[in-house]
Formats: structure tokens, sequence, C-alpha cells
């Protein structure tokens, strides 16, 4: 493998997703890192913990020589060779630990000792991470934005992927941003969503033009989005987008009953993924029935059960379409057109989704 040199083109690597392999502790990646990065730790937590106290009472040689007692032996061979398929598997990626010092040099020498030559990024975990804070402020006071709102079950994701330059925040937080939105993979950390927000702002100011994104609030889920982006959000053209009831309950019923249970299933098994589908249905209508008030939460759960007992014994999810209904018209319905009311300044144009992929469409020759 040839040498390549260390690196400080913290754009080039997100532009282009190379691979990064970090080397800190599985604790630290935990909290947060990049897309494409995979964690090949130097040391363990409990490594690091014992190391980080050397290092407080005696200083950094100590922790140094406690560091090799540690990762030696049969240890040391291990992480060399998890590194070593990393480097031959990804010859273009590179390596970082938190600031690109003691950590990365160590692996590297580790390597080189092993016959692979391998580059870090210059300044590490720190650096990358001050680098997507300062691009994602910049894209969000200096770029153009266009909101796909419209009501529940509208399919605002699936026509926001037709657009010309889309970012998908609800994609990126890992749920669908409702009392419902849950995946059944978990969601990312805060610092994960941002990284990758903001790499999904750098790769699409790249492009130029307005940036496409869903009409969301604060938070999607756990992930909230930057403060400065919800501001501009909120004072960006709306793009309002419209359909019929009927289709709607198709949506809502494809998104949160038919695929879902398919994605427990596979996840869990066939018995396991029912009961755990079941659950995450029912939880989900639990979380709001004091909005919902009591009586309407009670009717709505009994609809819900008797539409899952027909489906586990027919595999008819049809029955589902009643409680969706009555939830989208009674509930989500009155609470959509209030806040539209509070933005009619700003629609740019409403229609369907056809209506709407074209409007962008001619938005982008004009």
């Amino acid at each position: 493998m040839s040498t390549r040199p260390d690196t400080d083109q913290y754009r080039e690597l997100f532009l282009n997703d190379i691979p990064l392999m970090d080397v800190r502790a599985p604790v630290e990646f935990a909290r947060g890192s990049f897309p494409n990065t995979v964690n090949a730790p130097l040391m363990n937590d409990e490594e690091r913990h014992r190391v980080g106290i050397c290092y407080k009472e005696k200083g950094q040689d100590e922790a140094i020589r406690l560091g090799h007692q540690l990762v030696a032996g049969d240890i040391k061979a291990e992480r060399i060779a998890a590194w070593k398929r990393f480097a031959l598997e990804h010859p273009e990626g590179y390596l970082f630990c938190f600031r690109g010092g003691l950590r990365s040099r160590l692996t590297q020498q580790w390597m080189r000792e092993a016959g692979i030559e391998y580059p870090l990024v210059k300044g590490g975990y720190k650096a990358l991470r001050r680098f997507l804070i300062d691009t994602l402020d910049d894209i969000v006071r200096s770029g153009t934005f266009h909101i796909i709102s419209g009501r529940t079950g509208t399919g605002k994701t699936r026509v926001l992927h037709e657009m010309p330059n889309p970012i998908d925040l609800e994609g990126l937080a890992n749920h669908r941003g409702s009392s419902f939105g849950r995946q059944v993979t978990p969601q990312p950390s805060q610092i994960d969503f941002e990284n990758a927000l903001a790499v999904a702002m750098l790769k699409a100011s790249e492009k130029g033009g307005p940036i496409y994104l869903e009409d969301e609030s604060r938070l999607v889920g756990r992930c909230a989005l930057p403060l400065d982006l919800r501001e501009r959000m909120s004072s960006a053209p709306l793009l309002i987008l419209e359909r019929p009831l009927n289709e709607r309950i198709d949506i809502i019923r494809e998104d949160y009953v038919e695929d879902m249970v398919k994605a427990f299933r596979e996840r869990d098994g066939e018995a396991a993924g029912w009961e755990n589908f079941r659950d995450y249905l029912l939880s989900a209508l639990d979380r709001i029935h004091k909005r919902l008030g009591g009586d309407r939460h009670q009717h709505l759960r009994q609809v819900m059960e008797q539409a899952l007992t027909e489906q586990a014994a027919t595999g008819d999810p049809t029955g589902h379409n009643d409680w969706i209904k009555s939830l989208l018209t009674d509930y989500y319905d009155p609470m959509y057109d209030y806040q539209l009311s509070q933005k009619s300044g700003r629609i740019v144009t409403a229609g369907g989704p056809r209506d709407l992929v074209d409007w962008a469409a001619l938005a982008e020759t004009a």
C-alpha cells in the first residue's frame, strides 16, 4: 500500500464519503461520530478509564506505560488485525482519534510495524466536528430553503424525495416525527444526527439552488433540530401537499401498519414481531391519550384492538382504516388547519404530488 499523507481536507472527506476509522473508545463513539465511520478502538472503555486516572495522578509517561501494558499480546494483535482489515478494505480511508494526537499516532505506528502505512485526519474528531458545526451554521444562515407542508398522511416524505435538492430530516433522525413515528431501529444520538445533517447540508449546498425540507417541529422524535435552522424553516416559502382523505388513509396504513409489522417480524421473528408491533401501535395511541380525551382515546383503542385481532386472524390490515380516519379528521386535521392559518402568507403553491414536483422543476429553470 503506497504512502498517502495525513489530511486536513475535511470538506473533501465528507463530500466524497471517504471511509473513516475512529480509534476512540466505544463510549466516545457512542456519543457521536460521523457518517461512513467504523469504530476500531485502540483501547476499550475500561482500559481508557484506567489510563485516564493514571494520567491525572502520575502524568503522561506513566499513562502511556500503563496503556502498553493493558493493550499487549493477543489483545494488541486482535486490534491490529481489525485495523489491517479496515485499511485493506478501504485503501482510500483515514483514521482519527479525538485530537489527532497520541492515539492516532500510536495506531499508525503499530500498523506500520505490521506492514501497513495508513494516514490520519489532522486534528481528529474535534477538528472534524468543528468543521461540521461551522459548515451547518454557514449554510443555514446563507442558504435558501423551501418547505413541503401538508396534512398528516399526504405523503410529504415521498414527494420530498422527488424534489431537485432534498434533505430528509426524518430519515436522518430515523423517526417519522409523530407519536407513531418510532422505527424498529434506534434513533441516532443527537451528535450523530447533527453531524449527518451537516454533511447532508454540505452536499446539498454544493448542488446549488433551494434546499427542500419537510415541515417539522423542533423535535423529530428525540433528535432536536438546530434552533437557527428551525427559525429559517419557520419563515421559508411553503409548498402545500394535498391529497383526498381516502389516499391519506391508505398512506398511513401502509407506513404505520403494513410496513411496520413487516419490519418488526423481520427483526424479531413471526410471533415476537407481531406482539412487538401490536405494542408499538397501542403505545403510540396511548401517548396522545390526554390530548385525545379519555372517551375518544378509549373508543379509538377499542377500534384499534379489533383491527389488530382481525389482522392477526386474516392478515387483512384494512380494519385499521376506521381509527386512522377518525384520528386524521378529528385530531390531526384541526391541529394542522390552525397551524396553517398562521402561515398563509408564506404559501407559494398548493396541489397534488405532481403539481409540487412540476412547480419545483419550473423554479429550477426560472
